[in-house]
């Protein structure tokens, strides 16, 4: 009797449990898989034709502000009928679907978490191609917000204490214990990590908030105000040398958010002047009006003769996690 009557409760516990309109979905954790890996979900003939070469085009174009071109996204092609079982757990999904109606879906979660799922679907090729470069910004950028995502959840597992940093100038940045305070002086905090091949080091200071102009003159007041910066407190190895913008190349230019403030975000090349020494930055001149002065945090990279793509990555990721009071 005791027997029946427990199996009754499991039946009806799980027929309304099944029918809550509430209830949460549970979808298995995604793997963790390298990051900037997309997987093409794509049948071979249409990832070998003109519609691959868009994917490829869109989401494996050349990083902005490398010195080597180097891809934003490595892809991995599988078709259809191998999306099953653990590969439907990465984390990043794109599928293409040929022969329905011509949309573009971003999905959240949807096999795994956290993961997102670009579904983009077409009755014939042409409609395919127009919807990957028609909504190409927001795909591409739906995928880097979720591995910027992932990457700062890795770094939170071992946070470097910067109680000085808020002290001084008050704001909070997440970095791992990895890199270390090299200097702090004057307002000027320079964090380094040591790599086999050279340093990823980031740099923040504060500046007067009519340091930098609207307009077509922001980037030119930008590489003034970094350059004056480097001079002072960025030596390089021979005397009068300093960490300075490179002038070849215009740095790339454009307007964000940070903290939910307007920023500029810049990105170009560095170097030694006479000490055959370069490599990337990031920069990022965040209006903070409260406070009536710009915030400027900035990452660069010295790896000669390696790629600097996951480094410039994780310099980004940091540099989002801040935070001013």
């Amino acid at each position: 009797m005791k027997n029946i009557l427990a199996l009754l409760l499991l039946t009806i516990t799980l027929f309304y449990g099944c029918n809550d309109k509430n209830a949460k979905r549970v979808v298995p954790k995604s793997s963790g898989g390298s990051l900037n890996d997309i997987t093409v979900v794509v049948d071979n003939l249409l990832w070998e034709n003109n519609v691959g070469e868009v994917v490829r085009d869109t989401l494996a174009a050349s990083v902005e502000g490398l010195s080597i071109p180097e891809a934003q996204f490595r892809l991995r092609q599988m078709p259809p009928s191998v999306f099953t079982g653990f590969a439907t757990k990465n984390r990043t999904v794109l599928k293409i679907e040929k022969g329905k109606p011509a949309e573009t879906l971003i999905l959240t979660d949807k096999f795994a978490k956290p993961q997102t799922v670009v579904v983009i679907s077409g009755n014939t090729n042409v409609e395919i191609i127009d919807q990957i470069n028609t909504n190409s910004v927001k795909i591409v950028d739906a995928f880097k917000k979720e591995e910027l995502k992932e990457k700062q959840r890795r770094i939170k597992k071992a946070l470097f204490n910067d109680k000085d940093i808020k002290e001084r100038l008050g704001l909070s940045l997440r970095f791992p214990t990895a890199y270390r305070i090299a200097k702090n002086e004057d307002g000027f905090f320079w964090l380094r990590r040591d790599i086999e091949t050279g340093t990823v080091d980031i740099m923040l200071y504060e500046a007067p908030l009519s340091s930098i102009r609207k307009g077509d003159s922001a980037v030119v007041d930008i590489v003034r105000l970094r350059d004056s910066v480097g001079k002072i407190h960025i030596e390089g190895p021979l005397d009068g040398s300093y960490m300075a913008t490179e002038n070849k190349y215009t740095p790339f230019i454009s307007k964000t958010i940070l903290d939910n403030k307007p920023a500029f975000e810049t990105k170009g090349l560095w170097d030694v002047k006479n000490a055959f020494m370069s490599g990337p930055f990031i920069n990022y001149a965040i209006e903070d009006k409260v406070n009536n002065r710009i915030v400027i945090v900035e990452g660069y990279v010295f790896a000669p003769s390696v790629a600097k793509r996951d480094y410039m990555f994780e310099l980004e990721a940091i540099i989002k996690s801040i935070t001013i009071k």
